[in-house]
């Protein structure tokens, strides 16, 4: 016998997305103490999943498909439309094997080499300046990082554009007006010039080496043999580049973290495994991925719920990392938390849950953490620099959210 899941009592809910941002799901399923909560957005009927076992369901394949499951406003700008994020069964999992070949131990130590690299830039950069806003910085930073380490060549003239219009695409998802027609503007011209370059590697009058995310993508073949599409490989690697440039968010709260938490910094700068746990903290406790959706494969009860076939569902990826059933005291910010973790793959789900090669579980996960232990390392051990008066806050109501400042610092010297 099943049990009446409560639910939303309004007639459509799509207006506190925005109201409530990053906790729409949390504010529903938690406050009830349960792990699936009904609602309607845009009329539509919608199961909101939270927690360990909420995740644990969203990631299961064999009940849950990506098709139709993310709306169009984010495919064409942050995604790309028919790429991998909304791939099924035997086609994603092929395609998956394709970014997974690109995160060898060779190549994550190279991106390291090259994140530091360009942090030795910047930061000669940066001495003597009396204001840095330091995500607007990192953001090219991140933007000349990730295209070095995909092979993708990026002309000094054209850095500032590449980094506005792959900022846009992230930040005006969830925008409405102007920004999002921008962002959509952005992705467009984007995969132009991904897809141009793609199709000179092809035609070797650009050179590619086998390894790198350009080449890959470029020589990529389907289930059936053919090459793919070259706006279609162009969208994939974007998909490798753009969640990069995306990072400086986590790198601006890092900083953030080490200003408010100044008993971190000496860990930070000397101990390897308190590095990882910082950076895993950060990951845990700061907003970056709100929600994530899928449809519902085929009938079935979980948790005496009834999901039908079709039905839209939501995982809350913010709401899991801040689940109290999960960690202690989840709204303190403690690296120390993750002494004892066991590795979970559907507790710390900020770039998502499950196996990385048969689910749904970001490949890039394991570079955004290189670059991030990379990036804290050297703002501890590189980088001395005065944090000037400024507006720290941010809101759980902007999606994605960010330091308001951005965070400010000044009087930067090398160490």
């Amino acid at each position: 016998m099943t049990v009446k899941v409560p639910k939303d009592r309004t007639i459509d809910n799509t207006l506190a997305i925005f109201k409530d941002g990053y906790e729409f799901i949390s504010k529903r399923v938690q406050n009830n103490h349960l792990d699936v909560y009904e609602t309607r957005v845009l009329g539509e009927k919608v199961a909101l999943l939270s927690g360990e076992e909420g995740a644990k369901l969203f990631y299961d394949t064999n009940r849950m498909n990506r098709k139709n499951a993310l709306p169009g406003r984010v495919l064409k700008t942050l995604f790309g439309e028919d790429a991998i994020q909304t791939m099924d069964g035997k086609a994603h999992t092929h395609r998956k094997l394709l970014f997974m070949s690109l995160m060898t131990p060779e190549a994550l130590a190279s991106l390291k080499v090259i994140t530091k690299k360009h942090w030795d830039e910047f930061a000669s950069k940066w001495e003597g300046k009396k204001k840095v806003v330091l995500y607007d910085e990192t953001r090219e930073l991140l933007c000349r990082t990730a295209c070095e380490w995909a092979g993708v060549p990026l002309k000094e003239k054209e850095v500032e554009k590449r980094t506005r219009d792959l900022s846009n695409m992230i930040d005006g998802f969830s925008a409405v007006g102007p920004k999002h027609i921008e962002s959509r503007r952005a992705r467009k011209r984007t995969e132009k010039w991904i897809e141009d370059l793609i199709l000179n590697v092809r035609e070797g009058k650009q050179q590619a080496q086998k390894g790198t995310a350009i080449y890959e993508m470029a020589m990529h073949k389907d289930l059936h043999g053919n090459p793919l599409d070259a706006r279609m490989a162009a969208i994939e690697l974007i998909n490798v580049i753009r969640p990069l440039v995306a990072i400086s968010k986590f790198i601006a709260f890092g900083a953030l973290a080490f200003y408010q938490f100044p008993q971190t910094i000496a860990k930070a700068a000397n101990e390897d495994d308190y590095l990882l746990r910082f950076t895993q903290e950060v990951r845990r406790y700061y907003p970056f991925v709100p929600f994530l959706g899928a449809r519902v494969d085929h009938d079935f009860t979980w948790q005496q719920y009834d999901f039908k076939q079709g039905q839209l569902v939501m995982i809350d990826i913010y709401g899991t990392n801040h689940d109290p059933r999960l960690w202690e005291n989840p709204d303190e910010f403690n690296p120390d938390r993750f002494l004892n973790w066991n590795g979970g793959l559907y507790d710390l789900i900020p770039q998502g849950g499950g196996d990385y090669y048969k689910g749904h579980r970001c490949p890039g996960e394991q570079p955004t953490i290189e670059i991030l232990k990379t990036s804290f390392r050297y703002m501890t051990n590189h980088l001395d620099y005065e944090v000037p008066k400024q507006d720290y806050s941010y809101s759980l109501r902007k999606m994605p959210a960010l330091p308001k400042s951005g965070f400010v610092i000044k009087n930067v010297h090398r160490q």
